[in-house]
Protein backbone atom coordinates (compact mmCIF):
# COMPACT_ATOMS: atom_id res chain seq x y z
CA UNK A 1 0.00 0.00 0.00
CA UNK A 2 1.39 3.39 -0.98
CA UNK A 3 0.60 5.02 2.37
CA UNK A 4 2.30 2.28 4.35
CA UNK A 5 5.39 2.68 2.16
CA UNK A 6 5.44 6.42 2.94
CA UNK A 7 5.20 6.07 6.72
CA UNK A 8 7.72 3.22 6.71
CA UNK A 9 10.10 5.36 4.69
CA UNK A 10 9.80 8.22 7.21
CA UNK A 11 10.53 5.92 10.14
CA UNK A 12 13.38 4.25 8.23
CA UNK A 13 14.92 7.63 7.42
CA UNK A 14 14.85 8.66 11.08
CA UNK A 15 16.34 5.31 12.14
CA UNK A 16 19.20 5.66 9.62
CA UNK A 17 19.84 9.22 10.67
CA UNK A 18 20.05 8.25 14.35
CA UNK A 19 22.22 5.22 13.65
CA UNK A 20 24.69 7.29 11.65
CA UNK A 21 24.74 9.91 14.40
CA UNK A 22 25.45 7.23 17.01
CA UNK A 23 28.34 5.76 15.00
CA UNK A 24 26.99 2.23 15.55
CA UNK A 25 27.06 -0.34 12.73
CA UNK A 26 24.32 -2.87 11.96
CA UNK A 27 26.55 -5.50 13.56
CA UNK A 28 26.76 -3.37 16.73
CA UNK A 29 22.95 -3.24 16.85
CA UNK A 30 22.38 -6.98 16.44
CA UNK A 31 22.66 -7.99 20.09
CA UNK A 32 20.92 -5.00 21.78
CA UNK A 33 17.97 -5.12 19.36
CA UNK A 34 17.78 -8.96 19.10
CA UNK A 35 17.83 -8.91 15.31
CA UNK A 36 20.20 -9.88 12.51
CA UNK A 37 22.11 -7.40 10.38
CA UNK A 38 20.05 -8.34 7.33
CA UNK A 39 16.81 -7.81 9.22
CA UNK A 40 17.98 -4.41 10.54
CA UNK A 41 19.09 -3.42 7.05
CA UNK A 42 15.59 -4.18 5.77
CA UNK A 43 14.13 -1.87 8.43
CA UNK A 44 16.60 0.84 7.42
CA UNK A 45 15.63 0.48 3.75
CA UNK A 46 11.91 0.61 4.54
CA UNK A 47 11.37 -2.96 3.30
CA UNK A 48 10.32 -4.32 6.70
CA UNK A 49 8.13 -2.86 9.43
CA UNK A 50 9.37 -3.79 12.92
CA UNK A 51 7.17 -4.39 15.95
CA UNK A 52 7.07 -1.90 18.81
CA UNK A 53 9.35 -3.95 21.07
CA UNK A 54 12.13 -3.79 18.46
CA UNK A 55 11.62 -0.04 18.03
CA UNK A 56 11.91 0.35 21.80
CA UNK A 57 15.15 -1.69 21.92
CA UNK A 58 16.56 0.32 19.01
CA UNK A 59 15.59 3.56 20.74
CA UNK A 60 17.52 2.47 23.84
CA UNK A 61 20.53 1.25 21.83
CA UNK A 62 20.76 4.53 19.92
CA UNK A 63 20.15 6.68 23.03
CA UNK A 64 17.30 8.40 21.20
CA UNK A 65 15.48 9.45 24.35
CA UNK A 66 12.15 8.11 23.10
CA UNK A 67 12.26 10.00 19.79
CA UNK A 68 12.50 6.87 17.63
CA UNK A 69 9.78 5.08 19.59
CA UNK A 70 7.47 8.10 19.31
CA UNK A 71 8.04 8.14 15.54
CA UNK A 72 7.13 4.44 15.41
CA UNK A 73 3.91 5.09 17.37
CA UNK A 74 2.85 7.89 15.02
CA UNK A 75 3.62 5.88 11.92
CA UNK A 76 1.91 2.78 13.23
CA UNK A 77 -1.34 4.65 13.93
CA UNK A 78 -1.34 5.80 10.31
CA UNK A 79 -0.59 2.28 9.08
CA UNK A 80 -3.49 0.85 11.08
CA UNK A 81 -5.89 3.45 9.68
CA UNK A 82 -4.75 2.64 6.15
CA UNK A 83 -5.10 -1.08 6.83
CA UNK A 84 -8.68 -0.68 8.05
CA UNK A 85 -9.50 1.50 5.04
CA UNK A 86 -8.12 -1.08 2.66
CA UNK A 87 -10.01 -3.85 4.43
CA UNK A 88 -13.24 -1.87 4.12
CA UNK A 89 -12.56 -1.32 0.43
CA UNK A 90 -11.99 -5.04 -0.12
CA UNK A 91 -15.19 -5.94 1.72
CA UNK A 92 -17.18 -3.36 -0.24
CA UNK A 93 -15.81 -4.58 -3.57
CA UNK A 94 -16.59 -8.18 -2.67
CA UNK A 95 -20.12 -7.17 -1.65
CA UNK A 96 -20.63 -5.48 -5.01
CA UNK A 97 -19.28 -8.59 -6.73
CA UNK A 98 -21.71 -10.77 -4.80
CA UNK A 99 -24.61 -8.55 -5.85
CA UNK A 100 -23.54 -8.76 -9.49
CA UNK A 101 -23.24 -12.53 -9.24
CA UNK A 102 -26.65 -12.86 -7.60
CA UNK A 103 -28.43 -10.67 -10.16
CA UNK A 104 -26.57 -12.00 -13.21
CA UNK A 105 -24.65 -15.21 -12.40
CA UNK A 106 -22.96 -15.37 -15.80
CA UNK A 107 -21.88 -11.71 -15.93
CA UNK A 108 -18.23 -12.78 -15.67
CA UNK A 109 -17.18 -14.87 -18.67
CA UNK A 110 -15.22 -18.11 -18.39
CA UNK A 111 -11.93 -16.37 -19.13
CA UNK A 112 -12.68 -13.91 -16.33
CA UNK A 113 -13.35 -16.77 -13.92
CA UNK A 114 -10.04 -18.40 -14.86
CA UNK A 115 -8.25 -15.09 -14.32
CA UNK A 116 -9.80 -14.76 -10.86
CA UNK A 117 -8.56 -18.22 -9.90
CA UNK A 118 -5.09 -17.41 -11.25
CA UNK A 119 -5.12 -14.16 -9.23
CA UNK A 120 -6.10 -16.14 -6.14
CA UNK A 121 -3.02 -18.33 -6.66
CA UNK A 122 -0.89 -15.18 -6.60
CA UNK A 123 -2.73 -13.69 -3.61
CA UNK A 124 -2.18 -16.92 -1.67
CA UNK A 125 1.54 -16.21 -1.37
CA UNK A 126 0.94 -13.18 0.85
CA UNK A 127 -2.39 -14.00 2.52
CA UNK A 128 -3.52 -16.04 5.54
CA UNK A 129 -4.98 -19.46 4.70
CA UNK A 130 -8.51 -18.93 6.05
CA UNK A 131 -9.69 -16.19 3.63
CA UNK A 132 -8.04 -18.10 0.79
CA UNK A 133 -10.11 -21.15 1.77
CA UNK A 134 -13.28 -19.09 1.55
CA UNK A 135 -12.43 -17.47 -1.78
CA UNK A 136 -11.20 -20.71 -3.32
CA UNK A 137 -14.44 -22.47 -2.36
CA UNK A 138 -16.54 -19.64 -3.81
CA UNK A 139 -14.72 -19.72 -7.14
CA UNK A 140 -14.83 -23.50 -7.39
CA UNK A 141 -18.57 -23.52 -6.66
CA UNK A 142 -19.11 -21.00 -9.44
CA UNK A 143 -17.09 -23.06 -11.93
CA UNK A 144 -18.92 -26.29 -11.03
CA UNK A 145 -22.31 -24.55 -11.14
CA UNK A 146 -21.62 -23.49 -14.71
CA UNK A 147 -20.56 -27.00 -15.65
CA UNK A 148 -23.69 -28.55 -14.10
CA UNK A 149 -26.05 -26.01 -15.64
CA UNK A 150 -24.29 -25.96 -19.00
CA UNK A 151 -23.74 -22.22 -18.58
CA UNK A 152 -20.84 -22.11 -21.05
CA UNK A 153 -20.05 -22.70 -24.68
CA UNK A 154 -18.89 -26.26 -25.57
CA UNK A 155 -15.23 -25.25 -26.00
CA UNK A 156 -15.21 -23.52 -22.59
CA UNK A 157 -15.87 -26.59 -20.44
CA UNK A 158 -12.20 -27.58 -20.39
CA UNK A 159 -11.34 -24.13 -19.03
CA UNK A 160 -14.05 -24.48 -16.37
CA UNK A 161 -12.65 -27.84 -15.23
CA UNK A 162 -9.18 -26.30 -15.12
CA UNK A 163 -10.38 -23.30 -13.08
CA UNK A 164 -12.22 -25.60 -10.65
CA UNK A 165 -9.11 -27.79 -10.40
CA UNK A 166 -6.86 -24.86 -9.58
CA UNK A 167 -9.36 -23.62 -7.01
CA UNK A 168 -9.23 -27.12 -5.48
CA UNK A 169 -5.46 -26.78 -5.39
CA UNK A 170 -5.81 -23.56 -3.40
CA UNK A 171 -8.16 -25.37 -1.00
CA UNK A 172 -5.63 -28.19 -0.62
CA UNK A 173 -2.78 -25.81 0.24
CA UNK A 174 -4.99 -23.84 2.64
CA UNK A 175 -6.08 -27.01 4.46
CA UNK A 176 -2.49 -28.19 4.84
CA UNK A 177 -1.33 -24.78 6.08
CA UNK A 178 -4.11 -24.97 8.65
CA UNK A 179 -2.75 -28.33 9.83
CA UNK A 180 -5.47 -30.52 8.25
CA UNK A 181 -3.71 -33.06 5.98
CA UNK A 182 -6.82 -35.24 5.59
CA UNK A 183 -8.82 -32.33 4.19
CA UNK A 184 -5.83 -31.35 2.05
CA UNK A 185 -5.72 -34.88 0.60
CA UNK A 186 -9.42 -34.79 -0.31
CA UNK A 187 -9.04 -31.44 -2.08
CA UNK A 188 -5.93 -32.69 -3.90
CA UNK A 189 -7.78 -35.79 -5.14
CA UNK A 190 -10.54 -33.53 -6.41
CA UNK A 191 -7.94 -31.33 -8.11
CA UNK A 192 -6.52 -34.44 -9.82
CA UNK A 193 -9.94 -35.54 -11.08
CA UNK A 194 -10.61 -32.07 -12.48
CA UNK A 195 -7.14 -31.88 -14.07
CA UNK A 196 -7.96 -35.19 -15.78
CA UNK A 197 -11.29 -33.84 -17.04
CA UNK A 198 -9.48 -30.75 -18.32
CA UNK A 199 -6.80 -33.02 -19.84
CA UNK A 200 -4.11 -30.63 -18.63
CA UNK A 201 -0.68 -32.16 -17.97
CA UNK A 202 0.74 -29.04 -16.34
CA UNK A 203 -2.01 -29.20 -13.71
CA UNK A 204 -1.62 -32.99 -13.33
CA UNK A 205 2.08 -32.56 -12.55
CA UNK A 206 1.30 -29.74 -10.10
CA UNK A 207 -1.30 -31.84 -8.27
CA UNK A 208 1.07 -34.79 -7.91
CA UNK A 209 3.65 -32.41 -6.45
CA UNK A 210 1.05 -31.14 -3.97
CA UNK A 211 0.00 -34.68 -3.01
CA UNK A 212 3.67 -35.45 -2.42
CA UNK A 213 3.95 -32.36 -0.21
CA UNK A 214 1.05 -33.63 1.91
CA UNK A 215 2.73 -37.04 2.20
CA UNK A 216 5.97 -35.33 3.31
CA UNK A 217 3.99 -33.42 5.95
CA UNK A 218 2.95 -36.84 7.26
CA UNK A 219 6.55 -38.08 6.94
CA UNK A 220 5.48 -40.80 4.50
CA UNK A 221 8.49 -40.41 2.24
CA UNK A 222 7.90 -43.61 0.29
CA UNK A 223 4.45 -42.43 -0.82
CA UNK A 224 5.80 -38.92 -1.43
CA UNK A 225 8.51 -40.33 -3.74
CA UNK A 226 6.06 -42.49 -5.70
CA UNK A 227 3.77 -39.50 -6.27
CA UNK A 228 6.74 -37.51 -7.59
CA UNK A 229 7.68 -40.35 -9.94
CA UNK A 230 4.16 -40.34 -11.35
CA UNK A 231 4.12 -36.55 -11.56
CA UNK A 232 7.28 -36.51 -13.68
CA UNK A 233 5.34 -38.36 -16.40
CA UNK A 234 3.25 -35.24 -16.92
CA UNK A 235 5.79 -32.48 -16.27
CA UNK A 236 6.22 -30.24 -19.29
CA UNK A 237 8.54 -27.35 -20.14
CA UNK A 238 7.58 -25.17 -17.15
CA UNK A 239 8.86 -25.43 -13.58
CA UNK A 240 7.02 -28.66 -12.68
CA UNK A 241 10.15 -30.76 -13.21
CA UNK A 242 12.16 -28.45 -10.95
CA UNK A 243 9.52 -28.58 -8.22
CA UNK A 244 9.18 -32.37 -8.38
CA UNK A 245 12.95 -32.98 -8.31
CA UNK A 246 13.33 -30.67 -5.32
CA UNK A 247 10.54 -32.58 -3.57
CA UNK A 248 12.34 -35.85 -4.33
CA UNK A 249 15.51 -34.37 -2.81
CA UNK A 250 13.58 -33.61 0.39
CA UNK A 251 12.41 -37.23 0.49
CA UNK A 252 15.93 -38.57 -0.03
CA UNK A 253 17.41 -36.27 2.63
CA UNK A 254 14.75 -37.17 5.18
CA UNK A 255 15.39 -40.84 4.42
CA UNK A 256 19.11 -40.39 5.13
CA UNK A 257 20.35 -40.69 1.53
CA UNK A 258 22.74 -37.74 1.35
CA UNK A 259 24.25 -38.64 -2.02
CA UNK A 260 20.87 -38.98 -3.74
CA UNK A 261 19.53 -35.79 -2.16
CA UNK A 262 22.44 -33.73 -3.49
CA UNK A 263 22.26 -35.47 -6.87
CA UNK A 264 18.57 -34.56 -7.20
CA UNK A 265 19.22 -30.95 -6.20
CA UNK A 266 21.86 -30.80 -8.93
CA UNK A 267 19.38 -32.19 -11.47
CA UNK A 268 16.86 -29.58 -10.38
CA UNK A 269 19.38 -26.79 -11.03
CA UNK A 270 20.00 -28.19 -14.52
CA UNK A 271 16.25 -28.39 -15.13
CA UNK A 272 15.90 -24.74 -14.11
CA UNK A 273 18.12 -23.74 -17.04
CA UNK A 274 15.66 -25.33 -19.49
CA UNK A 275 12.40 -24.27 -17.81
CA UNK A 276 10.00 -21.93 -19.58
CA UNK A 277 7.48 -19.61 -17.84
CA UNK A 278 4.45 -21.37 -16.35
CA UNK A 279 0.91 -20.74 -17.53
CA UNK A 280 0.02 -19.18 -14.17
CA UNK A 281 2.21 -17.81 -11.39
CA UNK A 282 1.97 -17.59 -7.62
CA UNK A 283 1.06 -20.86 -5.95
CA UNK A 284 1.15 -22.66 -9.31
CA UNK A 285 4.72 -21.73 -10.19
CA UNK A 286 8.13 -22.52 -8.67
CA UNK A 287 10.53 -19.59 -8.50
CA UNK A 288 14.31 -19.76 -8.07
CA UNK A 289 13.92 -18.46 -4.51
CA UNK A 290 11.56 -21.35 -3.80
CA UNK A 291 14.12 -23.74 -5.30
CA UNK A 292 16.81 -22.43 -2.95
CA UNK A 293 14.35 -22.75 -0.06
CA UNK A 294 13.71 -26.41 -0.98
CA UNK A 295 17.47 -27.00 -1.16
CA UNK A 296 17.92 -25.54 2.31
CA UNK A 297 15.01 -27.56 3.69
CA UNK A 298 16.57 -30.72 2.23
CA UNK A 299 20.17 -30.20 3.28
CA UNK A 300 19.32 -29.48 6.95
CA UNK A 301 18.55 -33.20 7.37
CA UNK A 302 22.04 -34.27 6.32
CA UNK A 303 24.66 -34.85 9.02
CA UNK A 304 27.81 -33.36 7.46
CA UNK A 305 29.00 -29.79 8.04
CA UNK A 306 29.35 -28.81 4.33
CA UNK A 307 25.70 -29.74 3.72
CA UNK A 308 24.57 -27.76 6.75
CA UNK A 309 26.63 -24.72 5.68
CA UNK A 310 25.05 -24.98 2.22
CA UNK A 311 21.59 -25.25 3.84
CA UNK A 312 22.25 -22.05 5.79
CA UNK A 313 23.53 -20.29 2.68
CA UNK A 314 20.67 -21.38 0.39
CA UNK A 315 18.03 -20.46 2.98
CA UNK A 316 19.61 -17.02 3.36
CA UNK A 317 19.77 -16.49 -0.41
CA UNK A 318 16.10 -17.49 -0.72
CA UNK A 319 15.14 -14.89 1.89
CA UNK A 320 17.17 -12.20 0.10
CA UNK A 321 15.55 -13.02 -3.24
CA UNK A 322 12.03 -13.04 -1.81
CA UNK A 323 12.62 -9.64 -0.24
CA UNK A 324 13.30 -8.31 -3.74
CA UNK A 325 10.62 -10.20 -5.70
CA UNK A 326 7.16 -9.02 -6.70
CA UNK A 327 3.91 -10.45 -5.41
CA UNK A 328 3.65 -13.05 -8.19
CA UNK A 329 6.53 -15.01 -6.67
CA UNK A 330 7.09 -13.84 -3.08
CA UNK A 331 5.72 -16.37 -0.60
CA UNK A 332 5.62 -14.90 2.90
CA UNK A 333 5.01 -18.29 4.55
CA UNK A 334 7.93 -19.93 2.74
CA UNK A 335 10.11 -16.91 3.49
CA UNK A 336 9.27 -17.36 7.18
CA UNK A 337 10.08 -21.07 6.96
CA UNK A 338 13.41 -20.28 5.31
CA UNK A 339 14.31 -18.42 8.52
CA UNK A 340 13.47 -21.57 10.49
CA UNK A 341 15.57 -23.75 8.17
CA UNK A 342 18.49 -21.33 8.47
CA UNK A 343 18.11 -21.53 12.26
CA UNK A 344 18.01 -25.34 12.10
CA UNK A 345 21.25 -25.49 10.12
CA UNK A 346 22.97 -23.11 12.53
CA UNK A 347 21.74 -25.01 15.57
CA UNK A 348 22.98 -28.33 14.17
CA UNK A 349 26.34 -26.58 13.71
CA UNK A 350 26.24 -25.62 17.38
CA UNK A 351 25.57 -21.91 16.74
CA UNK A 352 22.75 -21.27 19.21
CA UNK A 353 22.76 -17.47 19.18
CA UNK A 354 22.92 -17.37 15.39
CA UNK A 355 20.02 -19.80 15.24
CA UNK A 356 17.92 -17.62 17.52
CA UNK A 357 18.77 -14.51 15.49
CA UNK A 358 17.35 -16.28 12.43
CA UNK A 359 14.17 -17.65 14.01
CA UNK A 360 13.22 -14.86 16.42
CA UNK A 361 11.34 -12.73 13.84
CA UNK A 362 9.27 -15.82 12.98
CA UNK A 363 8.23 -16.82 16.48
CA UNK A 364 7.04 -13.23 16.92
CA UNK A 365 4.65 -13.48 13.95
CA UNK A 366 0.91 -13.12 14.71
CA UNK A 367 -1.07 -16.33 15.10
CA UNK A 368 -2.77 -16.12 11.69
CA UNK A 369 0.69 -16.21 10.06
CA UNK A 370 1.84 -19.22 12.09
CA UNK A 371 0.89 -21.90 9.57
CA UNK A 372 1.15 -25.57 10.51
CA UNK A 373 4.54 -25.96 8.79
CA UNK A 374 6.01 -23.16 10.91
CA UNK A 375 4.65 -24.59 14.17
CA UNK A 376 5.90 -28.04 13.17
CA UNK A 377 9.43 -26.91 12.25
CA UNK A 378 9.85 -24.55 15.23
CA UNK A 379 8.83 -27.46 17.47
CA UNK A 380 11.52 -29.62 15.87
CA UNK A 381 14.01 -26.79 16.36
CA UNK A 382 13.16 -26.75 20.06
CA UNK A 383 13.76 -30.50 20.31
CA UNK A 384 17.27 -30.08 18.88
CA UNK A 385 18.17 -28.08 21.97
CA UNK A 386 17.56 -31.19 24.07
CA UNK A 387 20.68 -32.73 22.51
CA UNK A 388 23.29 -33.99 24.98
CA UNK A 389 25.92 -31.50 23.76
CA UNK A 390 23.74 -28.60 24.98
CA UNK A 391 23.03 -30.21 28.35
CA UNK A 392 25.09 -27.76 30.42
CA UNK A 393 24.61 -24.67 28.23
CA UNK A 394 22.72 -21.77 29.79
CA UNK A 395 22.41 -20.21 26.31
CA UNK A 396 20.67 -23.39 25.12
CA UNK A 397 18.39 -23.38 28.16
CA UNK A 398 17.38 -19.77 27.47
CA UNK A 399 16.79 -20.51 23.78
CA UNK A 400 14.72 -23.59 24.64
CA UNK A 401 12.58 -21.56 27.01
CA UNK A 402 12.08 -18.81 24.43
CA UNK A 403 11.05 -21.25 21.70
CA UNK A 404 8.67 -23.22 23.88
CA UNK A 405 7.21 -20.04 25.33
CA UNK A 406 6.46 -18.86 21.80
CA UNK A 407 4.71 -22.14 20.99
Amino acid sequence: MAGSSRVQAAFAHLFKEMRERSGLSYRDLERPTLASRGWINNVASGARWPDRSWASRADDALNSGGLLLAAWDRANIEREVEKRTRSLLLVSVKDSGDILAATNPDAVDVDGLGERVASLGVAYLSSPATPMLSQGLQLRQEAIRRIKEGAARPHEFKDLYLAAGRASGVLSYAALDLGEPDAATTHARTAWRLADLADDDEQRAWVRGTESLIARFRKDYALATSLITDGLKYAGPGTSVVRLLCGAAQCAANSGDSEMAQHLLGRALDARDDATPDTVNGLFSFSYAKQLYYAGSSLIWLPDEPALRKAEQDSGRAIELWEQEGEQFRSFDDEALAHVYMATARLKLGEIEGAMDAVRPIIELPNDRQISWIRKRVGELSLLLDDERFKHSTVAADAREELRGAG
